[in-house]
């Protein structure tokens, strides 16, 4: 089983795998706040799974499990000795340490923290350097000329950003056009059937600008892919930024994942592969980046590729929503 041809990011020239698998499960979890996450042992055949089936795209960020994450995934990569099969993605802009400067968009946290990540990571270039938040304490001419620096320095290939209002992006990607910086390419923002609010202005924005999206969180941290009212899961008890999403409990939620279910066992496929699936098909979306606990959880997401919803399928899903309070970075 493995996944299809490589997909654009957007328009630049990047391509990468139309699953991007996110890392913040691998992690040691002593260090950091993560105390959910897979330790190396357990990382590894994930890892190989991922790697064996052709998700060659790998999202994580300085801050998860304190680096440990970025180690994990570093050693993987270099025992595999195939570092240019891989599209390596990272972020900058959780305190790495105590004190000031240790996080932020900051000149001095930019050039100190890529460098911090290239050496965890044990590679000579990061394909894509992601500004984790927005950050309203640092002009943002200081962090697009800092970011521009490090591409022109050799140490990052491309940048993107995550989550934020889209007129601080569109401040953002105008201020680096203005001086002839490097712009972003890729957004990663949270998006799934039950929190569309990124159709409103930053898919948008996005798509008359040729900037791809890699949505976030494309499963609802796993509400999808069972009933809405069922939130039992590990993580769910120790996940302290995963407890400020989906809060907004509305009788709409349940709708979608009732719909969800219904297509699901109308395909005899998981429900899982229905939700990515729509995600997947939505024009602005270059891949949907996918977490996994259990190798069972890349299989859905592999699967999912082989979905195309049609139009009565996607109205079903999608007729239910209600506008919500965007989550994640306010």
């Amino acid at each position: 089983m493995t996944a299809c041809d490589a997909v654009r990011l957007g328009g630049s020239g990047l391509q990468i795998s139309p699953l991007v698998l996110g890392c913040m499960s691998f992690g040691d979890p002593t260090r950091g706040g993560h105390s959910w996450t897979l330790n190396e042992d357990e990382s590894r055949p994930l890892l190989q799974a991922a790697f064996e089936a052709g998700i060659t795209t790998l999202d994580t960020a300085n801050g998860y499990s304190n680096g440990s994450s970025e180690e994990i995934i570093g050693r993987f990569v270099a025992e595999t000795g195939e570092r240019e099969q891989f599209v390596i993605a990272t972020k900058v802009f959780a305190p790495m340490r105590p004190g000031g400067n240790g996080g932020g968009l900051s000149r001095r946290a930019i050039h100190e923290q890529v460098d911090g990540s290239l050496r965890r990571l044990g590679t000579e270039w990061i394909d894509l350097y992601q500004v984790h938040r927005f950050d309203p304490d640092t002009p943002i001419e200081e962090t697009m000329e800092a970011l521009h620096d490090v591409v022109k320095a050799g140490k990052v290939r491309y940048l993107g950003a995550s989550s934020m209002w889209a007129w601080q992006f569109a401040q953002m990607q105008h201020i680096a056009q203005q001086h002839g910086w490097t712009p972003f390419i890729s957004m990663q923002n949270q998006y799934n059937l039950v929190q569309r609010e990124e159709e409103r202005e930053m898919h948008p924005f996005c798509a008359a600008t040729g900037v791809g999206t890699l949505p976030w969180s494309p499963l609802a941290r796993g509400r999808l892919t069972r009933d809405w009212d069922d939130a039992s899961t590990t993580r769910a008890g120790s996940d302290k930024f995963g407890s400020t999403l989906y809060r907004q409990a509305q009788d709409s939620d349940r709708a979608i994942a009732a719909a969800v279910a219904a297509i699901a066992e109308q395909r005899n496929v998981s429900r899982a592969q229905v939700a990515l699936a729509w995600v997947r098909q939505q024009p602005v979306v270059a891949a949907p980046i996918v977490g996994a606990t259990k190798v069972s959880h890349l299989h859905d997401a592999i699967e999912s590729l082989q979905i195309t919803l049609g139009e009565d399928e996607q109205a079903k899903l999608t007729e239910p929503y209600v506008p919500r309070l965007p989550e994640g970075f306010r």
